[in-house]
């Protein structure tokens, strides 16, 4: 495929020059996306006086792991429109509009409401952003020159990520603590705006991969008729009572458990699946779980840790308190700063750098790490320093840049010609299923009276998981031999 780049042509950091408009419209997204993220929970517990909604902590926190799940869950929906109907490029565009309506009915529509109408706009957009936008991003490096840059682009795409994730909790913040949660609400949706409308400027330079396997009209009659059962079956489960907040994240949890293993038979049984790419994905099963596995736990810097900084770290300084989300920036911040430089590291060491297995392996020892650090304070009862707090978020950040740009790329390696976008969804689907984990394990094993109990949990997940893969590397190095 080509991808419209050529050695004289203006570059990116020393990338194709549509990695930009890739870029802002990422940050924008990222912008929007996390600046709402970081006054979720606080916006579901905090009492109704407090400009809250008052919902108990441990189902706040779960509909935060449900939320989150269902905004990766729907890549598969992003993905499927982008292969079967619209096109890679018409679905990063449509998705973006979609995610800014949502942030606007969070903005003007109060009460629940409002938050459950827009979370869902936000969450079907959201997914066709991200599975469109990494699935283009891996289109600029399908060339042999530009292939051993692959690793590098999806790092530097990250920092795109995380300028957003930096950005938005702090004016969110900013305005939440000051003004009111709707008016930190109503700055994601600009920032969503500016995202489209510099996204619409570099457009016509992107590439525009023909649709792989369009839907013919027998195949859309079929999703007529499945689109109509599922709206009626949702309706109904809602309307009789069975489906409520305190359950819906383990209702979600079994549903992307049930379409991953649905993914993984189709992908693995599919006629239009060589026996090597087959072969592929059978070593990448054991790398879906660890992913899934690092973002339940990593997913507690939402929940637990985020109560923890709300109501255990001092965070005054001189006579300013620092708003909660301002967490999410300073863990953006780490990225920034260190994306830049392992992106260099990876490029510098080319084909020398450590292979997939392995630095999944890393970031899941660092993050079992990063969270037994919590554990002295917590036996001592000692209040956490705001810098040892900072401290530990680095320590988190460094294991997601050891997997996060890593498991995007690694995924756009492996896919199937006919399945590019949708396999990139597939790699959305482990954070869906780690997200939504990550509520449940925040809802049902957290103990207000023994906490240090929970961070020892995420501890073991991390140290346990990450030490099977260690023993694992050599035979999924071998199984991947000229791919990664």
């Amino acid at each position: 495929m080509s991808n419209n780049t050529s050695p004289n042509q203006k570059k990116f950091f020393g990338h194709p020059s549509q990695l930009s408009t890739l870029f802002h419209i990422e940050l924008w997204e990222r912008f929007s996306f996390y600046g709402m993220q970081g006054i979720l929970l606080i916006y579901l517990y905090y009492s109704v006086e407090n400009g809250g909604l008052g919902i108990d902590k441990a189902i706040a926190g779960a509909i935060v792991g449900a939320y989150g799940g269902s905004v990766y869950l729907s890549t598969i929906f992003g993905a499927w429109l982008a292969d079967r109907i619209l096109g890679t490029e018409k679905t990063l565009f449509i998705s973006g509009v979609i995610v800014m309506l949502g942030h606007i009915i969070l903005a003007l529509v109060p009460g629940l409401t409002g938050l459950f109408i827009g979370m869902i706009f936000i969450a079907l957009g959201s997914g066709g952003v991200k599975s469109s936008a990494s699935a283009m991003v891996g289109s600029l490096y399908e060339s042999d020159e530009l292939k051993p840059l692959r690793d590098a682009g999806f790092s530097l795409f990250y920092i795109a990520i995380n300028i957003g994730g930096f950005l938005g909790p702090l004016l969110t913040g900013l305005l939440q603590s000051n003004i009111g949660f709707h008016y930190g609400f109503g700055i994601a949706a600009i920032g969503m705006a500016l995202g489209l409308w510099r996204y619409a400027l570099g457009r016509k330079n992107l590439p525009k991969p023909p649709i792989p396997h369009p839907l013919t009209k027998n195949d859309a009659q079929k999703v007529a008729i499945l689109t109509l059962v599922i709206s009626v079956a949702l309706v109904g489960v809602i309307t009789s009572g069975w489906l409520t907040l305190s359950n819906f994240s383990n209702v979600l949890l079994i549903i992307i458990i049930a379409v991953v293993i649905l993914y993984f038979s189709r992908l693995l049984t599919n006629k239009h699946v060589s026996s090597e790419h087959q072969r592929y994905i059978t070593a990448y099963l054991p790398l879906f779980i660890i992913t899934c596995l690092f973002w339940a736990v990593w997913f507690q810097v939402y929940t637990v840790a985020t109560v923890y900084f709300d109501e255990t770290v001092d965070r005054r300084i001189g006579g300013f308190t620092v708003p909660v989300s301002w967490k999410d920036s300073l863990q953006s911040m780490w990225i920034i700063l260190f994306s830049g430089a392992m992106a260099a590291l990876w490029t510098k060491l080319n084909k020398k750098q450590p292979k997939t297995p392995l630095k999944f392996a890393i970031a899941m020892l660092l993050l079992a790490l990063s969270y037994l650090t919590f554990v002295p304070f917590i036996i001592t009862n000692t209040p956490m320093p705001m810098f040892v707090f900072s401290l530990i978020l680095l320590g988190i950040s460094l294991a997601e840049l050891f997997l996060s740009p890593i498991s995007l790329s690694f995924s756009t390696k492996i896919a199937p010609p006919m399945f590019k976008t949708q396999m990139v969804a597939l790699n959305f689907l482990a954070l869906s299923l780690g997200f939504t984990l990550g509520g449940v394990l925040f809802k049902d094993y957290l103990n207000t009276e023994t906490p240090v109990d929970f961070y020892l949990l995420l501890c073991m997940i991390g140290a346990i998981s990450g030490g099977a893969l260690l023993f694992l590397v050599p035979k999924l190095n071998r199984m991947l031999k000229g791919i990664d």
